[in-house]
């Protein structure tokens, strides 16, 4: 067992990592959320554009410059437009063409609903319908045989892969026997996929889902190569795209792949131009040098490019708002949504069971935090632990490593405490082992903590030096013999991935000691102890969400 001496000599010789305390990616979700994105999709998209409208997406101006030849001729010519979404590729095109008519189908309403608004729409040039192409039968709402060219722009990556072949059937139906499938969408290796192999979004191989609850596939050049072809199709042109993206204002750049082609149905005899062929020997080339071909010197956009932070990060328009009452409490909790909280690489941004039971306890004994400072680790978004400790505290200091959760955290202070609590209680970072951090905090109180709460903080293997190791260096020096009165570190939580013999072997190598725990089904289990003490028998089922949940109570040696 370390000293108080060699358990600071040994944080300041060995910092432990600086951890954020976010879930490890497994490999792919559980196939209950699998089944759930799959059958709400729609309602997903349909969230989507009711969050976004039309501001999401850039018109597809670049169409023109990139496959303009497929539109021009002589004649009338149909557009089918797979997955029209608010427009942003059907007015750029009924612009440029006056001979076009385009057919626009989405399976979300409230995307159809966006077409027929825009300022540009009219009958006589765009019919827009609502259809869903994994499950209908598009013939029931075009002609057979009836449409020259199909647009499929970044749309087929949001459909399950074992469901992209009824697509390209029901796409059969339709086609001219000359006719062409215009196709732009996600390449295996983009930045969007990079960041989602890095959380717990991953559905199937290529596939995921993003924050919001909508998919995303990542073509690879021998699937997309199969799938047309085994869906009676040939290719005719095929390219990988690549383009570095900067965002100035945030100081990144993003390399962005797609894959850009043209099909045709099987035995279909066209003639290439010279200047065709030389493109298609040029791209041939590129592609044996790097395994990828530059997008040629044109201006052209990046549909996903724009808003792709948004759809990554956590939009404050879609929290929610939850309702949590304790005791004599009622608070109004801005947090993540339901549907996103797994998909989420914070786990700061909900509230967890730990925070309800400790908050509980907090309510109905006040004596715990009475006159004394308090400090909150991994306080999330919540915070109701501390702010319940307000109430007769003399200082309380709530804290977590992740900006998103704390900017949260703010509001919900400001909008759930009067100015008296406010004055006591102060919202600040802290990652575990930074020092600046750990600095910071003891500037707020020098004398260090008395009572340091930490409710759901312990299932990141990694995270546990750090968390004892900051503790050490945070809390009160005060070693009264009362038990009871010497300064505590109280967890609460449910062992997941640590397991109880690793989190006392942490608290031993910083001079912590368990004196307590709850539940304790030993046969030298006192009906006295703290713990116990902080249940009324009466209450103790109801104020309990979790049969699982452990409180263990530590002193300073």
């Amino acid at each position: 067992m370390a000293s108080d001496t060699q358990g600071s000599v040994e944080l300041k010789q060995q910092p432990p990592a600086r951890i954020q305390i976010y879930s490890t990616p497994s490999n792919e979700i559980t196939p209950f959320w699998r089944e759930k994105y799959e059958r709400e999709a729609k309602k997903y998209w349909d969230n989507f554009y009711k969050r976004h409208q039309d501001r999401f997406f850039k018109d597809r101006h670049y169409l023109d410059k990139e496959w303009g030849q497929y539109f021009c001729g002589a004649g009338k010519k149909v557009v089918l437009e797979i997955g029209c979404g608010a427009g942003n590729t059907i007015f750029p095109l009924v612009a440029t063409y006056p001979d076009i008519f385009v057919q626009a189908c989405d399976f979300s309403p409230r995307a159809v609903d966006l077409v027929k608004m825009h300022k540009d729409f009219t009958e006589t040039r765009v019919n827009a319908f609502v259809c869903d192409l994994t499950a209908e039968d598009l013939s029931k709402h075009i002609s057979p045989a009836s449409v020259d060219i199909v647009t499929m722009i970044f749309v087929l990556s949001a459909v399950s892969p074992e469901k992209m072949s009824q697509v390209l059937q029901n796409i059969k139906k339709v086609l001219k026997p000359n006719g062409f499938v215009l196709f732009r969408d996600y390449a295996a290796g983009d930045l969007a996929q990079e960041r989602l192999a890095s959380k717990d979004q991953k559905i199937s191989e290529n596939f995921y889902v993003r924050g919001d609850g909508t998919r995303a596939f990542y073509f690879s050049e021998e699937f997309l190569g199969n799938l047309v072809k085994e869906n009676g199709f040939d290719t005719k042109e095929h390219s990988l795209c690549c383009k570095q993206v900067e965002n100035r204002s945030r100081e990144i750049v993003m390399n962005r792949r797609w894959v850009q082609a043209v099909f045709h149905l099987k035995n279909l005899n066209y003639s290439i131009t010279e200047a065709e062929t030389k493109l298609q020997l040029l791209l041939k080339e590129s592609s044996k040098s790097d395994n990828r071909v530059i997008e040629p010197e044109t201006e052209s956009e990046i549909d996903m490019s724009e808003g792709i932070i948004e759809m990554f990060g956590v939009s404050n328009s879609n929290n929610e708002i939850n309702e949590v009452n304790v005791g004599d409490w009622s608070f109004k909790i801005k947090v993540l949504p339901k549907e996103n909280q797994h998909t989420c690489k914070s786990t700061g941004l909900m509230l967890w069971e730990s925070a309800h039971l400790m908050a509980h306890v907090l309510s109905t004994n006040q004596h715990i935090v009475a006159g004394k400072r308090v400090l909150e680790l991994g306080c999330g978004c919540g915070g109701i632990c501390s702010m319940i400790s307000t109430e007769s505290a003399e200082l309380v200091v709530a804290t977590d490593g992740d900006e998103k959760a704390l900017e949260l955290m703010s509001e919900n202070v400001s909008s759930n405490l009067q100015s008296s609590s406010l004055a006591k209680l102060i919202v600040k970072r802290l990652e575990w082992g930074n020092k600046e951090h750990i600095e910071a905090i003891k500037d707020l109180n020098d004398g260090g903590f008395d009572v340091i709460i930490g409710t759901d903080v312990t299932y990141v293997a990694e995270a546990i030096l750090p968390l004892f190791a900051t503790a050490k260096e945070l809390v009160s020096s005060n070693k009264n013999i009362n038990k009871e009165l010497k300064p505590a570190l109280i967890l609460c939580h449910i062992f997941r991935r640590v397991d109880e013999p690793s989190i006392l072997s942490a608290a031993s190598k910083f001079g912590f000691r368990l004196v307590d725990r709850w539940p304790d089904e030993s046969a030298t289990a006192s009906s006295h102890s703290i713990i116990s003490s902080w249940f009324r028998e009466d209450t103790q089922d109801e104020c309990i969400p979790s049969t699982a949940l452990n409180i263990m109570y530590f002193t300073i040696l």
